[in-house]
């Protein structure tokens, strides 16, 4: 009899996992087109591999879902975990921008698990979600965290965001710098405010984000400029670079770098709807590039780094090998060998 009923109403099967913290999670507040529930999750830190599961540091996202709608996310897949397996309805990419949930007593869990963390590994702060979106501003959840980490030494610690918010915890940033290694990157995927509009449509205005390199570099803090993805036909000419790298440079960034654009299954919907509305006249480029694999070619990605190398020279930039947030190729820790270069950050989405 018992599997008879499972068999005629699965929607009676326990949730478990994401998706039962996700239905006991209980609504806090609603903003424009955005529902925020918190959450009770079991870790804080979580384990990242790369697909072929290569371990390569940690990570660390204070939210779920971001509110930012970045066109080209990889991470809007994540939100499907967090529906019950016997739901019939197909995922919304959206509800990565319009649901999103808080994890609660996240300062509380850091400091317990960093009893068990071995300091020798990067942790990564905003790899799927970005700590600083608006939220932050009444939530501080990230600011807490970052109260852990300045009361730590030795730990290495790359933290990647869009927003000028980050200006606001200068303060504790400095005190974690002073006893650990901390890398800043601000993601700036192009200067022009009118793009950028459309592209990240409620991201800070670019040159906020310039502004912000600008303080934290006077602040005595590593912070450099992230300009990936690197959109076809869009933001990945040579002049492009030259020109976004020219404003790094006259940020004082510490480094700049560039990648091109991976779309994954669940973006492409999102991301194409944009090229379609926005730039009809490449959307055959872009289907025919993404028909096969998630993964710009191996020729494109040598093309990009030739241009983007030389940017980097003409501008007398510091750059990376690859925009994995960690933190052993900037700032004090330049001078150790370098690390194995991993396939991506698709993996860091916990």
């Amino acid at each position: 009899m018992a599997n008879s009923t499972t068999t005629l109403f699965p929607i009676l099967q326990p949730l478990t996992g994401l998706a039962r913290m996700a239905a006991e999670a209980t609504h806090i507040a609603d903003g424009h087109q955005v529902e925020f529930r918190a959450m009770k999750v079991r870790s804080i830190l979580n384990k990242s591999v790369s697909r072929r599961q290569l371990r390569f540091g940690w990570s660390i996202n204070p939210y779920r879902g971001c509110e930012f709608g970045c066109q080209y996310c990889y991470a809007r897949y994540t939100h499907d975990f967090l529906e019950p397996k016997s739901s019939p309805a197909p995922p919304d990419p959206r509800r990565f921008e319009r649901l999103i949930y808080m994890k609660e007593s996240a300062a509380w869990l850091l400091e317990q698990e960093l009893r068990k963390h071995d300091p020798a590994e990067e942790i990564a702060l905003g790899t799927a979600t970005d700590p600083y979106q608006p939220i932050e501003r009444t939530a501080q959840i990230t600011r807490s965290l970052l109260e852990v980490f300045a009361r730590r030494s030795g730990l290495r610690l790359g933290i990647v965001t869009k927003s000028k918010l980050i200006e606001r915890d200068i303060d504790l940033l400095q005190q974690i710098a002073r006893n650990n290694t901390l890398v800043i990157h601000l993601t700036i995927t192009t200067p022009n405010a009118e793009l950028a509009r459309i592209l990240e449509p409620r991201a800070p205005r670019p040159d906020l984000r310039f502004a912000a390199v600008r303080r934290l570099r006077e602040a005595g803090l590593t912070a450099g400029v992230m300009c990936s993805p690197l959109l076809p036909g869009i933001t990945d000419s040579a002049a492009a670079l030259d020109r976004i790298a020219g404003l790094a440079a006259a940020a004082r960034a510490s480094f700049f770098v560039a990648e091109p654009l991976f779309l994954k299954s669940c973006s492409r919907p999102t991301f194409l709807g944009f090229v379609r509305e926005h730039f009809p006249h490449l959307i055959a480029d872009y289907e025919s590039r993404f028909a096969a694999d998630d993964f710009a070619t191996p020729a494109y990605r040598r093309q990009l780094a030739t241009r983007v190398q030389a940017a980097c020279r003409l501008h007398g930039l510091g750059r990376r090998s690859t925009d994995a947030l960690l933190t052993r190729e900037v700032g004090p820790a330049a001078k150790r060998p370098a690390p194995a270069r991993f396939e991506r950050q698709e993996a860091l989405f916990a």
